[in-house]
């Protein structure tokens, strides 16, 4: 039974978007020169800039930047000759600035895509954008509002390590082909050693958007 058959025999299906972060193997922070070696001690590899501190300015990292345009052209983007960062308002308690600088209507790349394969069957899935941004710090919650008070801890050292963040478009149908879908993206930023794909240190993270639908609608 193909992949089409066995998604007409179901009373819905589901359409499935991913939006992949990965961090990038860059040796500094994405507006700044601060370390972004992993398992360093708490808050050891901040600075001004990358706390948000009041007249502090940004400085984009060069290197990033190729990475995303190398990543780009992998997967079949096209890299836009005019692209621009923007301030993401929105709060919280691990983003020091309180916005997130981020692109959003001129990205670095879009319009690309990534074949996979499942069951034997050869998909084409689209790639929306492709874009830079900065990631956010970590927090540590502990104790139980049930037995002990609740604290939470912050660890900035993350905060403004470079993000490429990589969107589908909602071409995915199956668990599985979402599966394959992230598979073949992690495996081909590992090759181009722009990632080192480790999601149990964060490194490669993803989102998943689910919708369901009556098979053959188109809302």
């Amino acid at each position: 039974m193909s992949a089409e058959q066995r998604r007409s025999d179901t009373a819905y299906e589901v359409v499935i978007g991913l939006e992949v972060h990965a961090q990038l193997r860059t040796r500094t922070k994405m507006f700044c020169g601060c370390s972004t070696a992993f398992g360093a001690a708490p808050n050891s590899q901040t600075c001004p800039v990358c706390q948000g501190m009041p007249g502090t300015l940004p400085v984009i990292n060069r290197r990033a930047v190729e990475f995303g345009i190398k990543t780009a052209l992998a997967i079949d983007c096209t890299v836009n000759a005019d692209n621009r960062f923007a301030r993401k308002h929105y709060y919280y308690p691990d983003m020091p600035k309180n916005y997130q600088i981020s692109q959003y209507e001129e990205p670095l790349a879009e319009h690309g895509y990534l074949d996979i394969e499942v069951a034997g069957e050869t998909r084409r899935i689209g790639i929306q954008r492709l874009h830079l941004e900065e990631d956010v710090g970590k927090l540590v919650h502990e104790g139980s509002s049930l037995e002990t008070a609740l604290s939470s801890q912050v660890d900035f050292n993350r905060a403004g390590v470079p993000l490429m963040e990589i969107v589908s478009k909602p071409d995915l149908r199956t668990p599985d082909e979402a599966a394959s879908y992230l598979k073949a993206l992690r495996a081909i930023v590992v090759y181009l050693d722009v990632c080192d794909g480790n999601m149990e240190e964060g490194s490669l993270r993803c989102d998943a958007n689910i919708s369901l639908r009556r098979p053959g609608a188109k809302e």
